[in-house]
């Protein structure tokens, strides 16, 4: 389908818009959600002027030609299990894009992986706020794509991995990612294979120790279509120059009682489809070496198969 141009007035969701076209043949759930971001945020911000209205109709109309075409999806029609998908595949991306930054293998696959996840965390609004987490990722998924950007187009190197002095807080964030959207390609899909440049064109960053891997890093496709391919948990060592690799922090975990089963129970679909989410979430934050928040979403997901209850 084919979508009036963007308005400078609605600029805001130009992103959103670009990221679900990228992604209309490859993962259609992402296309929908992030389209229906769009619409929400536009709804807002529209004034109501002709190019505004036959944009956001536009989109309206697509919404729901997808929704009924794809009514046997869960992950279209049921929030519980899109929330589940869209988070899961953000967390990929950004897994992707860090591990690729801490092992030096910058360029313009980077940039794209970190910022699409950091507007695909934007996205995740739709359903609720988002966890401590899901906002670190963001922000720092946002500040790492337009810190690489710059590097990049002022012939600089960058260097792996967060500052230290910008651990918690990451000052140029607004400005630096103000100037990645509107100066850069890097609001799209990193797996837009087009407007990657050929491996042996990205700028050569120093290596990070002295016998680097001869491999080459897979592709952000191999990544998000083969579970077998995300990277390994982030590993706290030392980086050279004072940098240090990124791990969230260590934090103790409450004391925990298993529930008495309750005879007899029904669950009924709506509740197994959280259970599922709740298991997939602990599995995500295996992969990113987040036992805290792994254990707290399998009691969740335990309480609510034995009790009913979603705690």
């Amino acid at each position: 389908m084919e979508f009036p141009d963007c308005p400078p007035s609605l600029k805001q969701i130009q992103h959103f818009l670009k990221i679900a076209q990228e992604h209309d043949a490859r993962d259609i759930i992402v296309a929908y959600w992030c389209r229906l971001y769009a619409l929400q945020t536009g709804l807002n911000l529209s004034t109501q002027k002709p190019e505004e209205t036959q944009l956001l109709l536009a989109v309206m109309d697509w919404l729901e030609t997808v929704k009924k075409e794809h009514a046997d999806n869960e992950a279209i029609t049921n929030e519980v299990a899109a929330q589940a998908h869209m988070e899961n595949y953000a967390l990929k991306l950004f897994l992707y894009a860090d591990k690729q930054d801490r092992e030096g293998n910058f360029g313009k696959n980077v940039v794209k992986a970190f910022y699409s996840s950091g507007v695909l965390y934007d996205v995740l609004q739709t359903f609720g706020e988002l966890t401590e987490e899901a906002i670190h990722n963001r922000k720092y998924a946002k500040w790492k794509a337009a810190y690489i950007h710059n590097c990049l187009k002022n012939g600089e190197t960058p260097v792996s991995g967060p500052m230290q002095d910008e651990e918690n807080e990451f000052a140029d964030e607004a400005s630096g990612a103000n100037a990645a959207e509107n100066e850069s390609p890097t609001a799209t899909t990193p797996a837009d294979e087009e407007e990657a440049p050929p491996a042996d064109e990205e700028p050569a960053p120093p290596p990070i120790d002295p016998s680097p891997p001869n491999t080459t890093p897979p592709t952000v496709d191999e990544v998000l279509n083969n579970p077998n391919k995300l990277p390994s948990p982030p590993v706290d060592e030392e980086k050279p120059g004072g940098f240090e690799a990124y791990v969230p922090p260590a934090q103790p975990h409450p004391a925990y009682t298993a529930p008495t089963p309750v005879e007899g129970l029904q669950l009924t679909p709506e509740q197994m489809i959280k259970a599922q989410k709740y298991c997939k979430y602990a599995g995500s934050a295996l992969n990113y070496d987040d036992v805290k928040t792994a254990i707290e979403n399998m009691q969740k997901a335990l309480t609510l198969l034995t009790t009913g209850q979603d705690s």
